[in-house]
């Protein structure tokens, strides 16, 4: 029977590695988790207010379909959020997904033909290649210094086929938050060159350092096209909402209608849950600030112990909240199979090069969403893999 060669390219290590968890698991060995972005999975949790609008929601009834392109008032608060941020959008210009990743793969199916390119950070969020991969397109790595991308990689790397520069900022695997002056350099080779530029915002609210700029501020003429959602800084990861909001250049106008249809056929988002995204962008915010503070403290501490490994190097991450250390001296051959060696010593982290085979190699994830005292005795079994597994 005929099946689709094209899914055979979508991987998510984040996701892939929990196979041999399990293995693990099964065989008695305590496991710490420090592979998921989920900081409900941690004890964070919505706050009441947010809990109760969605439990009013289903008690009063608000149980039918909604408008495919989201809830009208819901709408205009994200867009009165992302022009707070500085991009020129509107309620029309908002059209609300399941999740960022649905927004992602209709923008892609929506903007890519067969062999078209996109630029993306290296390294980079596993969907990302995926979903371009799964739509026709030839996902293209550009290089990141430090915590800036490097300008004239991305200009070296455009061809006629280059369709649109992708940028995550706070970024994950890496934390890193991109200055404006970079964002302005990378609109100003966009527009240079008449590309898109995607813009995943999703960690906007959990920055530590510096001033946090979304793309939308830099350059109101260049067709930007902003995902973010609810997930990472409101706490409602498992509610999956998440939105796209389209800039006001009018070179937008098509990819805006072909992702409007997309949304009409597959009917709409969970209508209850819409109730509490507005909620959680109406009513009060202090939780933002309560949480971001706590996992600063988890930063410090992680990355602190991180650092002073014999064999590794962190640096600190700006934004989100993943350690993405460097194996200076692997004992195994590969990333993979320090991760994979992790796991069989009872800690569950990502491989570096799932993230991307060139710059992600000789790197892994962890999490700092556990307190330190849940997560230093998994950090005692890296150490302790460091210095005692043979290179195989």
């Amino acid at each position: 029977m005929r099946i689709s060669r094209r899914v055979a390219d979508a991987r998510y290590a984040i996701r892939d590695i929990l196979v041999e968890a399990r293995k693990v698991r099964q065989s008695g060995t305590k496991m710490y988790y420090l592979n998921i972005g989920d900081p409900v999975q941690y004890g964070f949790q919505p706050p009441e207010n947010v809990t109760e609008a969605l439990v009013r929601a289903v008690r009063d009834g608000n149980n039918y379909y909604a408008d495919s392109e989201g809830l009208p008032d819901l709408r205009e608060a994200i867009a009165e959020k992302e022009r707070a941020k500085g991009l020129r959008t509107s309620a029309d210009g908002v059209l609300v997904t399941n999740g960022v990743s649905e927004a992602l793969d209709m923008v892609m199916l929506s903007m890519l033909e067969p062999g078209d390119e996109v630029l993306l950070p290296g390294p980079h969020y596993p969907p990302c290649a995926s979903y371009i991969r799964l739509h026709g397109g030839v996902p293209v790595e550009f290089a990141v210094d430090g915590s800036e991308p490097d300008l004239d990689d991305i200009r070296s790397k455009i061809t006629p086929r280059t369709a649109a520069i992708c940028v995550t900022t706070p970024g994950n695997p890496t934390g890193w938050v991109f200055g404006k002056k970079s964002l302005q350099a990378i609109a100003d080779v966009a527009g240079e060159h008449g590309l898109y530029v995607i813009s995943d915002e999703i960690y906007d609210r959990i920055v530590f350092d510096g001033v946090y700029s979304g793309m939308g501020s830099v350059s109101p003429d260049v067709p930007v096209v902003v995902l973010n959602g609810f997930s990472k800084g409101h706490l409602m990861t498992g509610w999956r909402i998440g939105y796209v909001a389209f800039g006001g250049s009018g070179s937008l106008d098509g990819l805006r209608d072909n992702v409007n249809r997309l949304v009409t056929t597959r009917i709409s988002v969970n209508l209850p849950v819409q109730h509490a995204a507005l909620e959680s962008l109406r009513g009060p915010q202090g939780y933002v600030g309560d949480f971001v503070s706590a996992i600063r403290r988890n930063r410090d501490a992680m990355v602190r112990r991180l650092d002073s490994m014999p064999g590794l190097s962190c640096r600190a991450p700006r934004g989100a909240f993943y350690a993405f250390p460097r194996i200076e001296e692997n004992p195994c051959s590969s990333d993979w199979e320090f991760v994979l060696e992790l796991v069989r010593n009872g800690v569950l982290a990502v491989p570096g090069s799932g993230f991307g085979s060139r710059y992600g190699r000789d790197h892994f994830r962890l999490v700092f969403l556990a307190p330190p005292d849940v997560f230093e005795p998994a950090l005692d079994r890296i150490e302790s893999v460091l210095s005692s597994t043979p290179t195989s």
